[in-house]
């Protein structure tokens, strides 16, 4: 249970950081992985996005707190996690993004899903 706990508190960390990132200096994301500039427009998604993000933040954060009684919350992250990481894997095999660009998101989700799933 302390590695659900653990691992539930620290999807929710990451949850929250691109959340908070994703709403306050979208621009500065693409800037900070050497990412082509965006139409301005984008980032009126990215706050969309970061919204979400920072909602299964707190959803995590409150798993975390009791996960037998908030477990609907975990298969909902495992399907996050699940796409995030066939997302990552498709543009990564296709060329639009590089190995050092997607950083941990060519493992990190796979990592989650395992802990998660395991439960």
């Amino acid at each position: 249970m302390r590695l659900l706990r653990s691992t539930l508190i620290v999807i929710g960390v990451v949850q929250l950081m691109f959340g908070l990132i994703f709403i306050l200096v979208p621009g500065q994301f693409a800037t900070f992985f050497n990412l082509p500039t965006a139409p301005e427009w984008v980032n009126w998604l990215f706050a969309m996005m970061g919204a979400r993000f920072a909602g299964y933040a707190a959803g995590m954060f409150l798993a975390a707190r009791d996960p037998p009684k908030h477990r609907s919350w975990i298969p909902i992250m495992i399907g996050i996690q699940s796409i995030d990481w066939l997302a990552t894997i498709f543009y990564l095999l296709n060329g639009a993004v590089t190995l050092a660009q997607v950083t941990t998101a060519a493992f990190l989700p796979l990592i989650f899903i395992a802990v998660l799933a395991w439960r």
